[in-house]
């Protein structure tokens, strides 16, 4: 609903369809929609179908993150454009078929990576990249959350409202549903998401790549545990990932039961050099501090981000980034954010979690992001697909 009611206020953009295997979703949208558009979208619950339509021009996917990828790919190949959330993927194998998909049917692919449309985002990574506070070596990202626990599932009907069968498409069949499923806490189990790191790291994981030039690192390592609440959740509740580069290191620290700030804000991330300190926090606005912990630049926007909103924290903010997209389309513009940026953002966030998996210190190949020398890590590159869903170029 959120990205529909964006790109559906952007000029000449209109949503024809909304696709959902949830009814009462579609319903939802469909009532969004009316209220800031003046065409009412045709409700269709089967991607395969929605991508007959010869009208329709682009794709907006913002499903559970294991159909992130295949959805993408089935889009490129019956002649769609592409907005992919993040993460781009749920898989590191998948990424790379993705940018082969890109290449392969020439469409435009823009990854849900957005603060790299905002303005006041971009300032910040232009001081950082002009040297501001000198030669940067590490870069920390962190993001914390006061969530619940998701109980232990208790088996039950399957809803009315829900297909079932499609909502697992690409996934190994679960043929037992469980009341604490869906919708949101998906991300905690493994068939369907990618935990904390998959969810909100890859965005920030994301600020420090580009501002620092980095893409695949040398070793990677993870630590962390599910701490605080027993029940279903399949991910770690507090992680810390660490990307050596060699001569310069990132981390990503997340915490998911305790919303304890860093740098003053509960997400963000902050690069740490020769000459002094940036800092960004979740929204457009960043803050520059010399080595005596002087603030010496306070830059600041009024539109705000909403700390703690799950689902649509930066909607003003992201039409930036829709609107880079459909100029991408209509002009061949750069895309601020493609398929290169999403999938290697999403890659490193997924290695943290092999890494944690199999409690072992990856070595990285850092031309392809590949992982060397680890059988048991390089068995959960890729993904075991039901039957007929398997991603094929």
């Amino acid at each position: 609903t959120a990205l529909a009611v964006g790109f559906a206020r952007e000029k000449g953009c209109e949503i024809s369809h909304v696709c959902d295997v949830d009814s009462r979703a579609i319903a939802k949208c469909m009532k969004a929609i009316s209220g800031v558009s003046d065409n009412i979208p045709e409700g269709v619950r089967d991607v395969r179908r929605l991508l007959e339509s010869k009208e329709l021009d682009a794709v907006a996917i913002a499903t559970p993150e294991h159909w992130h990828a295949p959805g993408a790919l089935m889009a490129l190949k019956a002649n769609k454009h592409v907005y992919l959330e993040k993460p781009t993927s749920h898989n590191p194998a998948e990424n790379e078929i993705l940018m082969q998909g890109v290449d392969r049917y020439n469409k435009v692919l823009q990854t849900g990576m957005q603060r790299r449309s905002w303005p006041n985002v971009i300032k910040a990574i232009e001081e950082v990249k002009s040297g501001a506070i000198g030669n940067v070596y590490f870069g920390k990202a962190w993001y914390g959350n006061n969530r619940p626990s998701i109980g232990v599932g208790k088996a039950t009907a399957v809803p009315s409202w829900l297909d079932w069968e499609l909502w697992q498409g690409p996934a190994p069949r679960v043929k037992e549903y469980k009341d604490n499923y869906l919708h949101y806490h998906w991300h905690w189990f493994s068939d369907w998401g990618t935990g904390e790191a998959g969810n909100n790291g890859v965005h920030f994981i994301d600020i420090l790549r580009w501002g620092m030039d980095l893409t695949y690192p040398e070793e990677i390592n993870s630590s962390g545990g599910r701490y605080w609440h027993t029940d279903d959740w399949e991910f770690p509740d507090t992680q810390v990932v660490n990307f050596d580069y060699g001569d310069k290191m990132i981390s990503w620290e997340g915490r998911s039961c305790n919303a304890r700030n860093i740098e003053g804000t509960s997400v963000g991330a902050a690069f740490y050099g020769e000459k002094g300190t940036i800092v960004i926090a979740g929204g457009d606005a960043y803050k520059m501090y010399d080595l005596k912990n002087n603030l010496i630049k306070d830059v600041t926007s009024e539109i705000k981000f909403r700390e703690g909103d799950t689902m649509n924290p930066s909607q003003q903010l992201d039409a930036f980034h829709f609107t880079n997209f459909l100029n991408g389309i209509r002009q061949g513009s750069s895309l601020a954010a493609d398929i290169e940026v999403g999938a290697i953002s999403t890659t490193l966030a997924l290695l943290g979690n092999i890494a944690q998996r199999t409690k072992s210190t990856l070595q990285i190949n850092p031309m392809n992001g590949r992982i060397e020398k680890n059988k048991e890590a390089t068995k959960l590159w890729s993904r075991r697909y039901e039957k007929g869903w398997e991603m094929k170029l």
